[in-house]
């Protein structure tokens, strides 16, 4: 299994998973621009090129989505995740490094979106520039940042949207670093409540995957936290983790 401390696979998982209602819960505007009826293509093989190609540090989880505007045009979507856990300096420059690549290798029009998850409040990115001489050069790109969605904690308890379930699994995990009694109980309430929305049996699994692998408590706690969900699980009838 890969390092649990790293959030790289979870938010890769459930970007490919509810790649519209990621679109819908943070990028609402573009997502009413987008004819989903046509569906959405993963161009993961385009990403790996473009990646591979772009020689920019450490990566970043990241998916590149092929969907269509409503007048009919194809555009290409590159969801950024921020998953460092603070401040990257890098990061505004791998987004435009990534989307100039894509341009340049497959000559399609590609809108790059950020999602910063890092726990500095004072940290926002949308713009990398540099300029020398005259020769200046601009990008800029929409962007959210997870620690604005702390005032909105009802709002999120109360959301259908799969994304709403990250954002507070990810906060809570950045709350709690120093406090992982804390993180216990946060876990287990997170948990209980996917049971509450109605959602399918796989897509219970896949949220629980993406709270188990980030919240990451000590051994005996862990083991703890198992049961207690395994014990609810019986009580609903719902047995599915089991």
């Amino acid at each position: 299994m890969a390092d649990r401390k790293t959030f790289d696979s979870p938010w890769k998982e459930i970007l490919g998973a509810y790649f519209r209602e990621f679109m819908l819960f943070f990028f609402p505007d573009i997502e009413n621009e987008i004819d989903w009826e046509k569906g959405y293509t993963p161009l993961d093989k385009e990403l790996r090129q473009i990646t591979r190609e772009s020689d920019t540090g450490h990566r970043i989880a990241d998916r590149l989505m092929r969907v269509w505007k409503k007048n009919g045009d194809e555009t290409w979507v590159m969801a950024h995740t921020e998953i460092q856990g603070k401040k990257e300096d890098e990061f505004p420059h791998r987004v435009f490094v990534y989307n100039y690549r894509s341009q340049d290798l497959y000559g399609k029009p590609v809108v790059s979106l950020a999602v910063l998850t890092d726990g500095n409040p004072n940290w926002r990115v949308s713009e990398y520039g540099q300029e020398l001489w005259g020769c200046r050069t601009v990008f800029s790109f929409p962007s959210v940042k997870l620690l604005d969605y702390k005032k909105d904690w009802a709002y999120l308890e109360a959301s259908d949207n799969p994304f709403a379930v990250a954002v507070m699994a990810h906060l809570k995990t950045l709350e709690t670093r120093k406090d992982k009694q804390s993180r216990l109980q946060y876990k287990l309430a997170l948990s209980r409540n996917l049971y509450r929305h109605g959602w399918t049996r796989d897509d219970i699994i896949r949220l629980y995957r993406f709270i188990d692998w980030i919240m990451v408590l000590p051994g005996d706690m862990e083991n703890i936290y198992h049961e207690k969900l395994m014990d609810y699980e019986r009580e609903v009838n719902m047995q599915y983790i089991t």
